[in-house]
């Protein structure tokens, strides 16, 4: 999956956060939903704007960034 389909950063958007496009929906906020417990159903439910395929988009996005940080 190539994440840069479903995500954007725009300074202009959110501080320039990376969002899911088209919406103001951060990767940040898709990721805390899950950590409480919301299943992607769960999310697609509240927000039926979303597709799988853009909740996927995000988690492949954070996995990527997670990669390349470097620790001390």
């Amino acid at each position: 999956m190539n994440y840069l389909d479903y995500i954007s950063i725009d300074p202009n958007i959110r501080f320039g956060r990376p969002c899911i496009k088209g919406t103001r929906i951060s990767v940040s906020d898709v990721l805390g939903w899950m950590a409480s417990g919301m299943s992607m159903d769960d999310i697609i439910a509240d927000f039926p704007e979303l597709t799988l395929d853009q909740l996927k988009g995000s988690l492949a996005f954070a996995a990527d960034r997670e990669q390349k940080l470097k620790y001390a």
